[in-house]
């Protein structure tokens, strides 16, 4: 008979990767808007989604200075990766910039759920628990707000969310490490 053995999850490596998420979000949302500006009906909206992440970021920032977690040795590339993948995306159009805020928060939507079960699991980190779950309700409302400004109609959309997908999943894998 084999048992069922749970393990504690990682919450280092969780708080780690879940600030580098939210600074990459920062960095594509400033992208977006030094391409878009603030003369393009969403801009207001992507300044409303950059604010929210740059709570989450600092939220996560002050966690990890509180519990002594490194920040991920990537730090400098997810700062100029996400600047272009955001900047980028605008060039292409707004339904290009939309698309982009789409395919990552599905990702980060998936990820948060992911983390947050392991978490409610354990029971053991009730603050981190709390905090995600917050973070991915906002995290869906942006999704669900880049859907309902055109995401879907950008060029390529199903290629494009693809990429960008694969691109999050592959980010988290390494910031969770590195």
């Amino acid at each position: 008979m084999s048992k069922h053995v749970t393990t504690k999850p990682d919450t280092a490596s969780m708080i780690r990767v879940d600030q580098a998420g939210e600074f990459g979000a920062t960095r594509i949302y400033e992208g977006q808007l030094a391409v878009m500006g603030d003369r393009h009906p969403m801009s207001a909206e992507i300044a409303h989604m950059a604010a929210q992440e740059e709570v989450h970021r600092a939220k996560f920032d002050a966690l990890m200075a509180r519990r002594g977690v490194r920040p991920t040795a990537l730090q400098p590339f997810w700062s100029v990766a996400g600047y272009a993948l955001g900047a980028g995306t605008a060039l292409l159009g707004p339904e290009a910039a939309m698309a982009c805020t789409a395919a990552v928060e599905e990702e980060i939507d998936k990820h948060y759920s992911e983390q947050l079960d392991a978490l409610e699991e354990d029971g053991s980190d009730p603050e981190l628990a709390a905090m995600i779950e917050q973070f991915r309700e906002e995290e869906r409302e942006h999704r669900d707000t880049a859907i309902a400004a055109g995401a879907e109609k950008a060029p390529a959309y199903p290629l494009l969310s693809g990429a960008i997908r694969l691109g999050c999943r592959v980010a988290i894998k390494l910031a969770e490490r590195v």
